[in-house]
């Protein structure tokens, strides 16, 4: 067994590892948000471009802000940075490697300063992100920003120790800004429809509040290019480590899983310059837009509907409840009658073999991919993947049935956690959990009340046409159940 620490590369076999010297390689990003999603995505490819000898001088510095973060510090510290992710192939093959792009890591609350010095040095031209949808400090409802929220509140207040990344970035580029240092390029990775031009309108509106005239400044001189990504990547568990483990004789306290499938597509903007992400898979794009809109309204919509059809049949993975016709069903209806219709022109994408792809990557057996997972946050990742179709196509004049029967499940979902049956572990978290149980708990008595919850679905509750399907769907969940719905929906 080889503890996996930069002393010990030379002695691991088993698995690639890099070849080129951590030790000459230096800082250009600084990534706030450093979870499973970044290290087996940007910080991949990163690598990939190490491994072939090119952009050295592009290495990650990862930044947790969040308390729980501490603990990716401490795995961090010990392993000098180094991570192991592993590819979960459809036949059951293992396919790992050691990632070594990740040259720092810091945990904001230990030393504020340390990352405002970090973000501000000259060599430092691109901040990224991945700091989840519900993390813009935003409206659900609106997509506005909101000035009330508590972590807004709490950085005006304090602003030396914030609880956001924004206001983290806010300073560093007040810092630049001052010692006349060109600004970095700030790159949401986050699953969000304009993710760019949301990164755009916190920062900006959150800098305002602070110093109007940074603000402007901000708007004139920073780059905030919108990205389409996408790679299915679970939470690691304790699985995960024996299989780095056994398979492989690496002692790694937290390796990445992945799939084989990954995609990013990103406006090519940036303030500073960029690394040479094309050589390596990354495809650059003046327009994003209809790239993030297909992978969100099919990929990430399509996950929500999974948790929420699957978790009440008592599902716990994803391939599992994809073995479910009903479930597999469903998907490619939704997909095709309300989803598609939606997405616009796709220059270069086949979107009937993009939906196939998509069915085959969900059923992938040996990803392990829970729903609980999917589900967390669902009060942001409803409002942003699932809704805007349900909106356009009652603007369009076109069918909402499936959309509202997916809302139903939803519902319904946090009628079972409230009444019991759901149970942890297979609870998600989300910052609205209290009152969708309170709402779903009250449909018996009070149809639609869970409509009202204003946060996430504003107007649309009081669309007639949504509104009449939803009740409808709802009340066959509670007399047929999931497969009922379903079967009378589709036929």
């Amino acid at each position: 067994m080889t503890k996996l620490t930069g002393m010990n590369l030379a002695s691991i076999t088993s698995a690639p590892t890099p070849t080129y010297d951590r030790a000459t390689a230096t800082v250009g990003i600084v990534h706030f948000g450093f979870g499973n999603f970044h290290r087996s995505h940007e910080a991949m490819y990163v690598d990939r471009l190490m491994e072939s000898g090119r952009d050295m001088d592009w290495g990650i510095c990862g930044v947790g802000v969040l308390p729980q973060d501490a603990r990716m510090r401490d795995v961090m510290s010990a392993q000098d940075c180094l991570y192991t992710l592993v590819l979960r192939h459809p036949d059951g093959s293992l396919e790992p490697r050691v990632v070594g792009s990740v040259l720092e890591y810091l945990f904001a609350p230990d030393d504020p300063e340390a990352v405002f010095a970090r973000a501000a040095d000259p060599a430092v031209r691109i901040v990224s992100l991945t700091v989840t949808e519900g993390g813009y400090l935003k409206n659900p409802a609106t997509g506005e920003f909101d000035p009330r929220h508590p972590s807004v509140l709490h950085d005006l207040a304090d602003p030396a120790h914030p609880q956001t990344a924004f206001t983290y970035i806010i300073e560093s580029l007040r810092r630049r800004r001052a010692a006349g240092v060109p600004p970095f390029t700030v790159l949401s990775c986050d699953n969000l429809q304009g993710n760019g031009d949301i990164a755009r309108q916190t920062i900006v509106s959150l800098a305002r509040l602070m110093d109007p005239e940074l603000g402007d400044w901000i708007v004139a001189e920073v780059a905030f290019p919108n990205s389409m990504v996408d790679r299915i990547t679970p939470a690691t568990t304790d699985d995960d480590r024996a299989a780095v483990r056994d398979e492989f004789g690496i002692d790694d306290a937290w390796p990445v899983p992945g799939e084989p499938f990954t995609q990013w597509i990103v406006e090519d903007h940036f303030t500073l310059g960029r690394p040479e992400w094309e050589s390596v898979g990354v495809q650059f794009v003046q327009d994003v837009r209809p790239y993030e809109l297909m992978k969100l309204r099919l990929l990430n919509a399509s996950h929500q509907a999974i948790a929420y059809l699957g978790g009440p049949l008592g599902y716990v993975l994803v391939d599992e409840a994809m073995c479910d016709v009903a479930i597999r069903d469903f998907l490619m209806a939704y997909m095709v009658r309300e989803a598609e219709p939606t997405l616009g022109e796709l220059p270069g994408i086949d979107v009937p073999t993009y939906i196939d792809t998509l069915i085959e990557r969900f059923s992938n057996p040996h990803m392990r991919d829970t729903l609980v997972r999917l589900a967390t946050d669902g009060s942001n990742r409803m409002a942003t993947f699932t809704l805007p179709t349900i909106r356009e196509n009652l603007a369009a004049g076109r069918s909402v049935t499936l959309g509202a029967a997916m809302v139903a499940a939803w519902s319904y979902y946090w009628e079972l956690i409230g009444q019991g049956t759901i149970t942890a572990p297979e609870i998600p978290e989300d910052v609205l959990a209290e009152a969708m149980t309170d709402a779903a708990l009250a449909e018996m008595a009070d149809p639609g009340a869970f409509l009202a919850i204003e946060p996430i679905f504003g107007d649309l509750a009081s669309d007639p046409v949504f509104r009449q399907e939803y009740l409808r769907c709802r009340e066959s969940l509670r007399q047929v159940g999931v497969h009922g719905l379903v079967a009378s929906e589709l036929s």
